[in-house]
């Protein structure tokens, strides 16, 4: 079983102390705090952090220090994830691109999902983006392809075949696919895309753990999935409500998973305290 730690500390020194002591990651997770403006309390009440600033420039600096404090704890084959919503994203879009260069740009994720809607005269905001940049974009990256079910007009045409492309030499010497025909071998699926439909938690859920802005482990499981192998480590410096750490521990996976809000790291370890106990193993440490 790899080490899954819940470090509480800010998590500029704690990335700067992973830095010095030789750690390094596969995939680096980043879903801070998005600009609201707002307060966020658990569900019982519970102060949970403050997402007001005194400016986006003041936002915008401190989250470019964290990006380039986790760009150099990947590994030359690793991938960053930064996860915001409209607020900040176009802005944050030109932070990566500064701190990786913009070779290393690999895509855009549309995490699209439905909710409760809002009375507002305008379209109903309900997706968030996440930007994925490599290390090195000379290094083949770790990726490994995931697959959505084929559409229904493909069934149609293809069933659950997979396709193959039938060719033709034309007059220029050179082979032309003239049209797909089906095999008798299955179909794993489409490729998967960069839209992303996966629900919010339900209230009744038991994954809810009353933590705000908590995201779903089946959002986390598939960039675990496909960029990381068993064995890997993640380094998850806003550790919310435990989200990724969980996911970690149900996939072979390493974590360090650092914040500074004690209700999260509260909240963080009795999440994982039952998981690991369930697998047979020693709890997740919380390091002040």
């Amino acid at each position: 079983m790899t080490e899954v730690r819940i470090i509480e500390g800010e998590n500029e020194g704690v990335m700067e102390a992973l830095y010095a002591g030789g750690e390094r990651f596969a995939l680096a997770y980043l879903d801070p705090p998005f600009a609201s403006q707002r307060d966020y309390e658990t569900r019982s009440g519970e102060f949970a952090f403050s997402d007001k600033w005194v400016s986006l420039e003041t936002f915008l600096g401190e989250l470019e220090h964290r990006i380039s404090l986790a760009r150099d704890l990947l590994i030359d084959e690793g991938s960053l994830v930064l996860h915001l919503d409209c607020s900040a994203v176009h802005e944050a879009k030109l932070l990566c691109d500064k701190v990786f260069g913009r070779a290393c740009f690999a895509s855009e994720i549309v995490w699209r999902y439905r909710r409760w809607p809002a009375q507002c005269r305008n379209f109903q905001r309900m997706h968030d983006i996440l930007l994925r940049y490599v290390r090195d974009p000379n290094v083949e990256c770790r990726f490994n392809q995931l697959y959505e079910p084929l559409s229904l007009k493909t069934q149609g045409v293809f069933m659950q075949q997979k396709q193959k492309a039938k060719l033709s030499t034309g007059g220029d010497g050179k082979a032309h696919r003239v049209r797909s025909i089906r095999t008798a071998e299955p179909s794993l699926g489409a490729p998967l895309s960069d839209v992303w439909e996966i629900g919010v938690i339900a209230p009744s859920d038991p994954e809810r753990t009353g933590y705000p802005t908590q995201k779903p482990e089946a959002l986390l499981a598939r960039l675990v999935d496909a960029l990381t192998n068993p064995g890997d480590s993640v380094l998850d410096p806003y550790c919310g409500g435990g989200t990724m750490p969980a996911v970690c521990v149900k996939r072979d996976r390493g974590c360090v998973s650092i914040d500074s809000s004690p209700v999260a790291i509260r909240m963080a370890n009795e999440r994982l305290d039952p998981l690991l106990r369930q697998l047979g193993l020693f709890s997740g440490v919380t390091t002040k």
